[in-house]
């Protein structure tokens, strides 16, 4: 998402909240009413909302679903092949994906912890919990098909699909996943000519999907427009306390990891001075802010690595390229943080066994999600799918994150680098220049 892009959605944000707040504030509510309980400007506008904002709201959600399916599965499964070959890299992949499982699961848990503590979605009013509530589900029904998650051993079970065609047609999008990370260790096991041309396939498959996502978020102005203005003239101002609440909790999240579980990360875990890892990647942090991408970000990263943290190349290039997709702290963490934001916000109740479900998602999303700009927002569509929270609720997410993806991307580019200097460390591998640097 380009800058004049990233204005436009936030211009196109502004207009949508503000039109549907003086909306609001001019004819009244109209959601949860009859029409024959309501007056002539109430009338105009629910006509309005029904006949022109929802559906352009819902078409650009429909659109991003579309692609959904495609794209999770050539993600997952070439970020899994992307290890290589298991028997020559097996303990520096082995190493690698434990590395990125255990701080993508300390990222999830910080950030849905913050949202228990402080509940940004929480204290809607009881008139505002019905209007939400009146088509709600009806509303996200129309645009994915998928209900309420299962749990205990039917939910272990469904997990394994027993046809992963179905599965994707029917929206059972954890089925699917299982299936592109079963897919993908078959992709590393198997050998010869015709794998790789399928792995090219793929890699065409993804392109051309990132593509796709590409012409559609070029449309998030009008979407977001269209959704925010449903929101704010069915509901009124108090949506927006909520969304900047909500704002705070993803800073507060993204910080605490940043400054605190990085840092205790580099220090113990790689032999580092936090000092010195902060002061030598600032290079690739204003980069990834500044691009919002951890593939645009990727050649700065591996200079920085090379030059700045003095970490030998065979390591860093094999670390930071498959954290430009597979480890993606940050994007995990929003993705919690959004999921349980809205969940409260609608007032749908998720069980801890949910939440942990929610959590495991998000984890596996990390691997799984573009590390493009707005990458995640096609994988917390389908988890809200998952769990049965109306859809439509993203609108709210996107009026703000394009900011937020420049932060979580800063987020995901330090994990990469962390992650680069802990694996080297523990292959003993530093070159002597690093004790130079850290004297320095």
């Amino acid at each position: 998402m380009g800058k004049s892009l990233s204005t436009r959605v936030l211009v196109g944000a502004f207009i949508g909240a503000a039109a549907g707040v003086i909306a609001y504030l001019c004819c009244g509510p109209t959601a949860g009413f009859e029409a024959s309980a309501m007056n002539d400007a109430q009338r105009a506008l629910s006509g309005f909302i029904r006949y022109v904002a929802r559906p352009a709201g819902q078409i650009f959600l429909r659109m991003l679903f579309m692609l959904v399916a495609p794209l999770l599965f050539a993600a997952l499964a070439l970020g899994v092949a992307g290890l290589g070959d298991l028997k020559t890299l097996g303990r520096l992949g082995l190493k690698t994906l434990l590395y990125t499982v255990l701080l993508s699961s300390i990222a999830v848990l910080l950030g849905v912890g913050l949202v228990n503590l402080f509940d940004p979605g929480s204290g809607v009013s009881e008139e505002v919990r019905r209007q939400l509530s009146a088509g709600a589900a009806a509303r996200a029904s129309t645009i994915t098909a998928s209900g309420p998650v299962k749990g205990g051993i039917d939910l272990l079970v469904q997990i394994v699909p027993d046809n992963a065609v179905k599965a994707a047609a029917a929206g059972d999008y954890l089925a699917l996943m299982f299936f592109a990370l079963i897919f993908g260790i078959g992709l590393v096991i198997a050998h010869g000519s015709k794998v790789q041309h399928l792995k090219n396939a793929m890699e065409g498959l993804y392109e051309v999907m990132m593509a796709l996502i590409g012409l559609v978020i070029r449309l998030a102005p009008i979407g977001v427009a269209a959704l925010l203005f449903t929101l704010t003239a069915e509901l009124g101002y108090e949506v927006l306390e909520k969304l900047a609440l909500y704002v705070g909790v993803v800073l507060l999240a993204l910080a605490l990891h940043q400054l605190v579980v990085y840092s205790l990360a580099v220090k113990y875990l790689g032999g580092m001075s936090p000092r010195v890892f902060f002061r030598s990647i600032q290079e690739a942090m204003v980069t990834a802010f500044s691009t919002s991408s951890s593939n645009a970000t990727l050649p700065t990263a591996l200079r920085v690595a090379e030059r700045n943290l003095n970490l030998p190349p065979e390591i860093s290039r094999f670390v930071l390229t498959i954290g430009s997709t597979a480890n993606q702290n940050g994007t995990a963490l929003f993705e919690g943080v959004t999921v349980l934001f809205l969940a409260q916000f609608y007032g749908v109740h998720l069980a801890l066994s949910q939440q942990i479900l929610v959590v495991a998602i998000c984890v596996l999303g990390g691997i799984g999600t573009a590390g493009v700009p707005s990458g995640s927002i096609p994988v917390i569509a389908m988890i809200l799918g998952l769990v049965g929270i109306p859809v439509e609720g993203i609108g709210l997410i996107l009026g703000v994150d394009r900011f937020l993806d420049m932060c979580r991307t800063v987020l995901n580019v330090s994990g990469d680098l962390a992650a680069a200097v802990v694996i080297s460390n523990h292959e003993n591998r530093f070159r002597p220049a690093r004790v130079e640097l850290e004297r320095g």
